[in-house]
């Protein structure tokens, strides 16, 4: 069958079973069929697709509700141009089908068959990143959530201590990381209420640290430790403080296992992130280490043609102030819809490389000056213009170089 991609194909996927439709250039509804969610069922698709005219050199365009998963995986492979179309969008779609607003799953496909159909040229594909940058991707995203999960627990326990052991946060304020220690966790679990850890031996306290792995100053942390415990605290009555005890040995376990697997997801990023060929320019970067230059690869991908420019990445990552205008009244505002993981690495990012390069550092100090910006907004111009440089240094393939992307406020501070 002859064509310019003058067919084009829709899929409302679920957990079990997907619908499929077929629609040409006019809308015409070819073909649709229901799959299941398994070999067979993606056989069976493929098939449907080769039936209509669908090759190697000229694939079918495919719209579907999802960016994840093996129906997804399956469709990407070779030159496909997969849409991955918010389920938002697609419902404002279907309104232009149906002015009762019914709603049926072989109907959302034809919907997003006729998205393609009518506005392709609005939508993005899915980037063509390489397997080595999706597999980054995976682990950055994995780590990132471990590390909110962590401290999301750590927070509870917090909270929970606050309510009859205080003497616990105390004794570990001095201690960086805190709560998410070892040797927090392990005293914990070996006194979790006030009245057993008023009674710990220094011998008992001492066996605590050194099942944690601590090897230093053993002997004077145990010391401080009975001196916080032994102090004079207010109790909860004995029978509500035990019970509080068992719901904090509760915490005590999900937080020992967020932190085993945030420390385990960051030594897979380590592994993975500096064997991709964009790593050495990332890390080039002031501010950038392996974790947060791994986040920051996982959500631009390394598929170089995704953004037209970097005025697109900018605004991708919601860096970029945009300007909303009607009749006599205009206001410049920051972006809302956006990439949250990219914009909140970018947060961090700008903050470190206040530290890290002396240009970063007068630039923000020259936006207060200025142009009268707050601190964020000063750090999230900064995250606006690194963005660029970026993006310049990735398609050329250069290094950054401070004089080259300071030179100004190099001068200034100079």
């Amino acid at each position: 069958m002859g064509r310019n991609i003058l067919i084009y194909c829709g899929i409302d996927w679920a957990e079990r079973t997907h619908d499929v439709a077929l629609v040409d250039d006019g809308g015409q509804l070819l073909a649709k069929r229901h799959i299941t969610d398994d070999a067979a069922g993606y056989k069976i698709l493929l098939g449907l697709l080769a039936e209509h005219g669908d090759t190697e050199e000229n694939p079918i365009p495919v719209a579907i509700e999802t960016s994840r998963g093996l129906l997804v995986a399956v469709l990407r492979t070779g030159k496909r141009k997969v849409f991955a179309i918010n389920p938002m969008a697609a419902a404002r779609y279907r309104d232009r089908h149906s002015v009762s607003r019914k709603k049926s799953d072989p109907g959302d496909a034809f919907v997003l068959a006729n998205i393609l159909r009518t506005d392709m040229h609005a939508h993005r594909p899915l980037p063509q990143d390489s397997d080595l940058a999706r597999a980054v991707t995976v682990l950055a995203r994995a780590q990132q959530d471990a590390t909110w999960n962590r401290q999301q627990i750590a927070n509870q326990l917090r909270s929970l201590l606050r309510e009859y052991y205080p003497a616990a946060l105390v004794a570990f304020e001095p201690w960086k990381n805190g709560l998410c220690r070892s040797e927090a966790l392990e005293i914990l679990k070996a006194a979790p209420t006030p009245s057993r850890a008023a009674s710990l031996t220094r011998t008992q306290v001492q066996a605590a640290l050194k099942r944690a792995g601590r090897q230093r100053g053993i002997a004077t942390q145990a010391d401080r430790l009975r001196e916080v415990f032994r102090a004079d605290w207010a109790h909860q009555p004995p029978a509500v403080e035990d019970a509080l005890g068992q719901q904090m040995l509760a915490l005590v376990v999900q937080l020992e296992a967020a932190c085993t697997a945030a420390d385990n997801l960051a030594k897979a990023v380590e592994e993975a992130f500096p064997q991709h060929p964009d790593a050495e320019i990332i890390l080039s970067f002031p501010g950038l280490g392996v974790q947060l230059g791994a986040r920051v690869l996982a959500e631009i991908g390394d598929d170089h043609t995704r953004f037209a420019d970097a005025r697109g990445l900018k605004a991708y990552a919601g860096s970029s102030p945009i300007t909303r205008a009607s009749g006599k009244k205009s206001s410049i505002t920051r972006r809302w819809v956006k990439n949250d993981r990219l914009n909140h690495a970018g947060y961090l990012w700008a903050f470190s490389a206040i530290t890290a390069s002396p240009g970063a550092k007068a630039h923000c100090r020259r936006r207060g000056d200025d142009h009268g910006d707050w601190h964020a907004a000063g750090q999230r111009n900064l995250f606006n213009r690194m963005l660029g440089q970026l993006y310049h240094c990735l398609q050329h393939r250069e290094l950054f170089v401070e004089q080259t992307a300071f030179p100004i406020e190099l001068a200034a501070a100079a």
